[in-house]
C-alpha cells in the first residue's frame, strides 16, 4: 500500500494543504478510505502512534522528518518501507544554512526507504525558483525532470513601490534626515485601502511589527469613523497557539477578517480566497518572497493592487528607484552550500546512528565535494564519534540517542543560549551561541512578543541569559570589533581581468599584475568581540556608554575580499584620512544590497574595512557568511561582483542626504556607531570599482 510524505516550509501552509488534500480524497471513490493526517510539533501525542500506523498521507515539515521519522526509524518503519511519493512544497525556500541542513535531510530520508526496500518518486513545487533542475538536484542529490508550464489563475495586477517621505525637523544619527518609519505608513495605506472596501493583507518582517501595524491600522479606521471595520483587523505571527492561527487563517479566507497583518508565516502557498490587495512592509529580502507575497491577492482571478512601503536601507532604496531589478528580472537563484563542514559533520553522525555508512552511502552526500566529505569522515573517526566496524561506519554508542537533539536545523551547527525569565521562569526563547554576546549581552534590552526585557545576566557556560520585565525609555545597541584573518585562497580575479590560479595571496600581487584592484574568494577566521554598549533613546541620542568585558567569540567562514592599492585610490581623489571612512562606507553599503543577488538577509552577513590589513598589506574590504563553514552568499558576491557593484554604486550616488544615511552607508548593526563614513568617497570607490569589473 502506498503512502505519501508532504514537506511544507511552514505550519500555516500545511494546515491549508492538509484540508485541501483530505476534501480531494474524501471527493475520489477509491480514496475515501485514506487517512490524511498533520505531523508536527502541534500533534497531540495520543494521535502520534495512530498516524504512524495508519496515515498514508503525512503532512509534516523538514524538522519532524530530522527529529521525529529519522530520529526514530523503526517506530516508521511502514511509512519507509511504503513510501511512494515525497512533495517538497514551496522549494526555493530551502537556502542558506535551512537549506543546507533540508538537502542534507532529504538525502538522510532517501537512504532509509531505500533501505527498506521503497524508492520513492520526489516532487518539488515552487512558483520562484530560479534554474529549478538545479535547484531541485542539488537539495535531493538526484537527476531531475524540470516541469515548467504554469496554469494558475492571475488577474491583472497593479504593483506600486512607495518611499516614506523625511520628517521634517527631525535628524538621526550623525545628523542624517529620519524617514517615516515603514510600520506606520503601511498602516496608514492598509487603512485606506480597507476604506475604500479592498480586504487587504499586510506583511511586516518582525512580530512585534504586525502588532504595531495591525494596532496602528485600527486606530486609522476608528479615526475614520469606521469603528466596525477597525474590530476586523487582526495580526497573524508565529508564537500563537495551533488554534488561534487555524481561527485567524478561517476568519481571513471567509471575509469575516477586512484586514491581517502577518509576518512571513502567511507568506507561503495559503490559498485566501477574495484578497483585493497586499501591502509589503520593507522588501522582504529576496525577490523570490516579494513574489511571493504578492501572489495572496488576485487568487481568484481577480484585479488586485500591491504595494510595496520601502524601509529606510540601501537594499529599499535601491528597488524604488530602480523597479526593474523587482519586476522584470528573475528571482533569484537559491544559495546553499550542503558541503559545509559544520552542517554536514552533525549529518553524517546522525546518518550513522540511524543505519551504518557504507561506502555508497557515503557517495549520496559527496556529490558537490566529495574530497569534503571523506576530510569530515576523517575528523569525526579521529575524535571517535564515528567507529569504523567491517559493516561500514557507526556512530559510537555513547552519542548515538543524542545526535539528533544536538543538531539545530534552522540556525546552524552551533549551541543555543535560552532566554529565561527570571522572574516566572518561563522560557521566552532562544539565540544562536555566537550571536547571544550582541544580542542579549548584561543590560541588553530584549524584546519578546510585544514584551520588553532587560538582561539581568548572560552565562555562555551555561548557555543561559536570565532577563526580568521592564519598558526603559532607551533601547542598547552592542559596540563590537571585528578582526579578520585568511586561512585558505580559493580563488582570485584582477578585477577587470580573467579568473586566475589560486596565487595564495588575496591581493594577487605575485602574479605581477599592476592593475592595483583584486578580488578573492577565501576562508576566514573572525574573531568577534563586544566590548560594551550604548544606552540610547528613541531619536538616537546617546545616555551612556557601558563597558563591557566579554570573551571574543571566534567564527571559521567564507568570505569575499578586494584589495586596492593605495596609488588608485589617490587617482580616485580620496586622499589618505578619507580612506578608512571611504572602505567602511562602501562596506555597509555593499552588505546592504548582496540580498539582491545572494538569497539572504543583511543579517545573516558581515563585514571588515581596514586601510592596511595584516594578510595583504593593502586596503581590502571583506563580507563575510555569519555562519560557521559559509552559507555561499560570499560566493555568490564573488561570481556576481561587477553587478553588485553596479547596484550599490546606485544607491550611494543617488542618495540624496549630504554625508550618509541608513538609506545608503550606514547600518543599523555597526559596531562602531557608524563612525567613520565618508559618503562621496564610498561613491567615488563603488563606481571606479562597477566599471572595471563590468570590462
Amino acid at each position: 500500500t502506498a503512502s505519501c510524505l508532504y514537506l511544507s516550509p511552514t505550519k500555516a501552509l500545511a494546515q491549508d494543504q492538509l484540508g485541501t488534500l483530505a476534501r480531494l480524497c474524501s471527493a475520489v471513490p477509491a480514496l475515501r478510505h485514506v487517512m490524511v493526517a498533520s505531523y508536527d510539533g502541534d500533534t497531540p501525542p495520543e494521535a502520534r502512534r495512530t498516524i504512524r500506523d495508519e496515515a498514508r498521507i503525512i503532512v509534516s515539515n523538514p524538522d519532524m522528518v530530522h527529529a521525529s521519522i529519522l530520529g526514530q526509524a523503526t517506530r516508521w518503519s511502514r511509512l519507509l518501507r511504503t513510501l511512494q511519493f515525497i512533495v517538497v512544497d514551496e522549494c526555493h525556500v530551502y537556502r542558506g544554512v535551512f537549506g543546507a541542513h533540508v538537502s542534507l535531510i532529504l538525502r538522510r530520508l532517501l537512504r532509509l526507504a531505500e533501505q527498506a526496500g521503497a524508492r520513492p518518486t520526489v516532487i518539488l513545487a515552487s512558483a520562484t525558483t530560479a534554474d529549478p533542475a538545479r535547484h531541485a538536484a542539488r537539495l535531493t542529490g538526484r537527476a531531475v525532470t524540470a516541469v515548467t508550464a504554469d496554469g494558475s489563475p492571475q488577474g491583472e495586477r497593479t504593483v506600486a513601490l512607495w518611499e516614506p517621505g523625511f520628517i521634517e525637523g527631525r535628524v538621526g544619527e550623525h545628523g542624517a534626515p529620519v524617514r517615516r518609519a515603514a510600520t506606520t505608513e503601511a498602516a496608514g495605506i492598509m487603512a485606506r485601502l480597507i476604506g475604500e472596501g479592498a480586504r487587504t493583507l499586510t506583511f511586516v518582517r518582525s512580530r512585534r511589527g504586525a502588532e504595531i501595524t495591525a494596532l496602528a491600522c485600527a486606530e486609522d479606521l476608528a479615526a475614520a469613523g469606521r469603528p466596525y471595520d477597525a474590530a476586523r483587523i487582526a495580526s497573524y505571527r508565529a508564537g500563537y497557539t495551533p488554534e488561534a492561527r487555524r481561527e485567524l487563517e478561517q476568519r481571513l479566507d471567509n471575509g469575516d477578517l477586512l484586514g491581517l497583518a502577518a509576518t512571513s508565516a502567511l507568506e507561503l502557498g495559503i490559498d485566501v480566497g477574495g484578497l483585493d490587495a497586499v501591502v509589503t512592509c520593507g522588501f522582504p529580502g529576496t525577490v523570490a518572497s516579494f513574489r511571493q507575497q504578492a501572489g495572496r491577492a488576485g487568487r481568484r482571478g481577480q484585479g488586485c493592487l500591491v504595494v510595496m512601503v520601502a524601509a529606510d536601507n540601501p537594499l529599499d532604496t535601491y528597488l524604488v528607484h530602480h523597479p526593474e531589478a523587482l519586476l522584470d528580472t528573475p528571482v533569484e537563484a537559491s544559495v546553499f552550500n550542503p558541503s559545509n563542514p559544520y552542517i554536514l559533520a552533525g549529518h553524517l553522525l546522525c546518518a550513522a546512528a540511524e543505519a551504518p555508512l557504507t561506502s555508497a552511502d557515503i557517495s549520496r552526500f559527496s556529490d558537490s565535494d566529495p574530497g569534503q566529505v571523506h576530510r569530515v569522515i576523517e575528523g569525526l573517526l579521529t575524535d571517535g564519534s564515528l567507529r569504523r566496524r567491517p559493516r561500514g561506519l557507526f556512530c559510537d554508542l555513547e552519542i548515538a540517542g543524542q545526535v539528533h537533539g544536538r543538531l539545530n536545523i534552522r540556525g546552524g551547527a552551533g549551541e543555543e543560549v535560552v532566554i529565561v525569565d527570571g522572574e516566572s521562569g518561563r522560557v521566552l526563547g532562544t539565540v544562536d551561541a555566537a550571536r547571544a554576546v550582541g544580542d542579549v549581552h548584561d543590560g541588553a534590552v530584549y524584546v519578546h512578543q510585544g514584551e520588553s526585557f532587560v538582561v539581568d545576566e548572560l552565562s555562555l557556560a551555561d548557555s543561559v541569559a536570565v532577563v526580568h520585565p521592564e519598558t526603559p525609555e532607551w533601547t542598547t545597541r552592542p559596540q563590537e570589533t571585528t578582526d579578520i584573518r585568511v586561512e585558505q585562497v580559493h580563488r582570485t580575479r584582477q578585477i577587470g581581468g580573467t579568473p586566475e590560479e589560486d596565487s595564495g595571496s588575496v591581493s594577487g600581487s605575485d602574479s605581477g599584475s599592476d592593475s592595483g584592484v583584486w578580488l578573492a574568494d577565501v576562508s576566514v577566521e573572525v574573531s568577534h568581540q563586544v566590548t560594551g554598549y550604548q544606552r540610547r533613546l528613541s531619536d538616537g541620542e546617546v545616555l551612556e556608554t557601558v563597558p563591557l568585558d566579554v570573551p571574543a567569540q571566534r567564527l571559521h567562514t567564507r568570505a569575499v575580499a578586494y584589495t586596492v592599492q593605495p596609488d588608485v585610490l589617490l587617482d580616485l581623489g580620496i586622499e589618505e584620512p578619507l580612506w578608512p571612512g571611504t572602505l567602511h562606507a562602501a562596506e555597509h553599503a555593499a552588505i546592504g544590497l548582496l540580498p539582491l543577488l545572494a538569497t539572504c538577509d543583511r543579517w545573516d552577513i558581515g563585514g571588515v574595512s581596514t586601510v592596511l590589513h595584516a594578510d595583504t598589506g593593502l586596503p581590502t574590504v571583506y563580507v563575510y557568511d555569519g555562519y560557521a563553514g559559509g552559507a555561499g552568499f560570499a560566493e555568490a558576491g564573488f561570481d556576481r561582483f561587477a553587478a553588485w557593484m553596479s547596484m550599490t554604486a546606485d544607491v550611494v550616488g543617488d542618495c540624496g542626504c549630504e554625508s550618509g544615511c541608513p538609506s545608503c552607508v550606514q547600518s543599523p548593526k555597526c559596531g562602531n556607531g557608524n563612525d567613520p563614513l565618508f559618503k562621496h568617497g564610498a561613491a567615488v570607490l563603488l563606481r571606479a570599482l562597477a566599471d572595471a569589473a563590468s570590462q
